[in-house]
């Protein structure tokens, strides 16, 4: 299974952190670290993508 499908199965509640960790062959503190990095880098992902807001 993908390591990305993983996380945001883990970020949607679908899987514990020990789970998740199992899964993806770490310990719980690096999955965690590794889901919140993902977090970060998804949420600035989108901010990029987002327009701009014209002033007028």
């Amino acid at each position: 299974m993908d390591k990305r499908q993983v996380i945001a199965a883990y970020r949607r509640g679908f899987l514990t952190i020990q789970e998740c960790a199992q899964i993806i062959g770490v310990d719980s503190r690096q999955a965690a670290k590794i889901a919140d990095d993902a977090n970060h880098l998804y949420d600035s992902s989108n901010r990029l993508e987002q327009p701009a807001v014209k002033s007028q």
